[in-house]
């Protein structure tokens, strides 16, 4: 007898959570959908249940996902709205968001309480990934737990497990350290060949062959040749990350000066009205602390 899937309650259908969730209908698992902008549940009305509050979606799920903004957003769905208080004993949360180890340790301690299982497990490869279900997934949490959680991951990309809860998000912290700071490398990089009268995009292309070739360098090198800043993961969202980044290095007594450095680009670029923009935006602010623009030649030398 094929054993029947688990009911999914999926919390945040945003620019990840929607395509996450797609793949998760498409393999035929039941879900009931919530998010705080209700319409942006409307596409899956004819394949899922869509309810109006959180605590409401958890109450007859065995897994609850969420994909959400950040710590803040986690916490108040998750524990000021009731929504841990309402999961069913048995059940397991997977908390696919991005936020503080220690919130992701808290969480977990209060499910345990409950009879509830949790595993911290954020992700990387942007919506791109999303939509064809190749993320990387950082999971934190116990060896059964996050034996229970593979099938769903299966539908979603590649899981790893890092170690106990709160590993996933270290981990997570780790890969957009190494993505802010290699996204800051790649737009002065593009910006100093192109003042000195490169074409950037070949510059692009050589490099790609050598060492400093890399994904951002491919994708995100490609949007700032193109200036196609249209969000996949936004600048606000980097800088959350930089910010937490910057708090656990703190808390674990280290100086981390790279990540404090792009920290600082990021918060420039948001104050100067580039929230949205995609993270490969921060470009924007290099532009705008040299007064110039990528892929403008510099003027020739007077007559």
């Amino acid at each position: 007898m094929t054993k029947k899937p688990p009911h999914i309650a999926f919390l945040g259908i945003g620019l990840m959570g929607s395509p996450m969730a797609r793949n998760l209908l498409d393999a035929g698992f039941p879900m009931t959908l919530w998010n705080r902008t209700a319409s942006k549940c409307e596409p899956f009305a004819d394949e899922a249940t869509i309810v109006s509050n959180p605590a409401e979606a958890v109450r007859t799920a065995d897994v609850v996902i969420t994909m959400l903004e950040n710590s803040d957003v986690v916490e108040q769905v998750m524990i000021t709205q009731g929504t841990m208080e309402a999961a069913k004993l048995g059940a397991l949360v997977i908390d696919m968001s991005s936020i503080q180890p220690s919130v992701a340790r808290r969480h977990a301690a209060l499910a345990a309480g409950k009879g509830v299982g949790y595993v911290d497990a954020p992700v990387s490869g942007g919506t791109l990934g999303a939509q064809e279900a190749r993320l990387s997934i950082m999971a934190g949490g116990s060896e059964e737990d996050v034996l229970r959680a593979r099938p769903v991951f299966e539908a979603l990309g590649k899981c790893t497990r890092i170690g106990p809860v709160g590993t996933g998000q270290l981990a997570k912290l780790a890969n957009q350290a190494i993505v802010g700071i290699t996204i800051g490398a790649v737009s002065e990089a593009l910006l100093l060949a192109a003042k000195g009268g490169a074409d950037p995009a070949a510059v692009r292309e050589a490099l790609m062959g050598g060492f400093a070739g890399s994904r951002i360098l491919e994708l995100h090198g490609q949007r700032m040749i193109d200036r196609n800043f249209a969000p996949g993961a936004p600048a606000r969202i980097q800088l959350k990350d930089l910010r937490m980044i910057l708090d656990e290095a703190r808390a674990e007594g280290l100086t981390l000066p790279l990540a404090q450095q792009v920290h600082n680009e990021y918060l420039s670029l948001v104050a100067n009205g580039h929230s949205d923009a995609d993270h490969s935006g921060l470009l924007l602010e290099l532009e705008h602390v040299n007064g110039t623009r990528l892929g403008v030649a510099a003027p020739g030398p007077k007559e």
